[in-house]
């Protein structure tokens, strides 16, 4: 006799003879991963006051930012400070883009120009050596990997005027190219993309391209760069935001004719009398490419997170 183990013990279907006799599923029982999912979906409504008071502090000071840049100066230090959008928007942006003192509409294409740049280059460069770091046996890579990784240890005022010697050497001071240069790779993107490859691609898939007869640099470009989208995707965010919000080296490396988005923020912000309505009006054009760059590139991050995830 043999005894089913999913029936219940009055079941007189689970037992038999020699055989089980298959009793017919049922498709509104609740199976263990309709449960699971079940109980992910519910939510309690302290978890909704948790989410919106998370919101809240986010979204605050951005919100606040739109407040007091579609006002006028004298709105700003009014008590109580207003909390509803004014109708100043469209004037103050205008003074900003049309200002005689700050080249906005430059540096808002400077910053664009140095933050694609230092995206494509870090991504590319950073994925080809975490390749080289994760998948290829060569004398020394431990001793490279902790030289790079010791590049993340040291703090950035540390090297800026080795830079600017060096910017000034090359006949760079002063031009875009001297924002640009030194950030084409970075130590924090090379081990990044290493450690995601370590993790994600086994050694059986670059093994079996390998019989096939790819090369090296077919194998990166053809099975492993494809793979990287939801790393790639991550650090070519992160790196467009820090290229972005970078202040100090181009507020000592660009002539004051040639700002970064940043270094135009702080001039307008600079001076006997500061005009706060002015201020907010050009920071909150500063922060609309960072919002559009997440919108575009939010879902691709978002969207390679889930490929990898575990599907019940």
């Amino acid at each position: 006799m043999t005894i089913r183990p999913d029936a219940p013990p009055s079941d007189p279907a689970a037992t038999s003879t020699g055989r089980l006799i298959p009793i017919p599923h049922d498709p509104e029982l609740p199976t263990p991963v309709k449960r699971r999912r079940r109980s992910l979906r519910s939510a309690s409504p302290m978890t909704y006051l948790v989410l919106t008071f998370v919101v809240l502090i986010s979204a605050g000071p951005l919100y606040y930012m739109v407040v007091m840049a579609s006002r006028p100066n004298s709105d700003i230090t009014s008590v109580p400070p207003p909390l509803t959008p004014g109708g100043e928007l469209g004037t103050n942006a205008d003074r900003v883009l049309n200002s005689p003192d700050v080249a906005f509409v430059q540096a808002l294409i400077n910053s664009f120009l140095v933050s694609a740049v230092a995206t494509i280059t870090v991504v590319t460069l950073s994925s080809l050596a975490g390749f080289a770091f994760a998948k290829l046996r060569f004398k020394g890579r431990n001793i490279f990997l902790l030289a790079v990784i010791g590049t993340m240890m040291v703090p950035v005022q540390l090297a800026l005027v080795p830079l600017y010697m060096l910017m000034g050497w090359l006949g760079l001071a002063g031009s875009l190219w001297s924002a640009v240069l030194p950030f084409l790779v970075t130590g924090f993107g090379v081990f990044f993309m290493r450690q995601y490859i370590v993790t994600a691609i086994p050694d059986e898939l670059i093994e079996a391209a390998r019989v096939d007869g790819a090369s090296t640099l077919r194998i990166f470009w053809q099975v492993i760069f494809p793979a990287l989208r939801p790393a790639a995707a991550v650090l070519g965010l992160l790196t467009f935001m820090e290229r972005w919000n970078d202040f100090m080296w181009p507020y000592l490396t660009l002539s004051p004719e040639n700002p970064t988005v940043q270094v135009a923020l702080q001039r307008l912000s600079s001076g006997y009398y500061t005009d706060q309505a002015l201020v907010m009006a050009g920071t909150l054009l500063g922060t609309i490419p960072l919002v559009l760059v997440f919108v575009v590139f939010g879902r691709q991050i978002v969207s390679g997170i889930m490929e990898g995830g575990v599907k019940a």
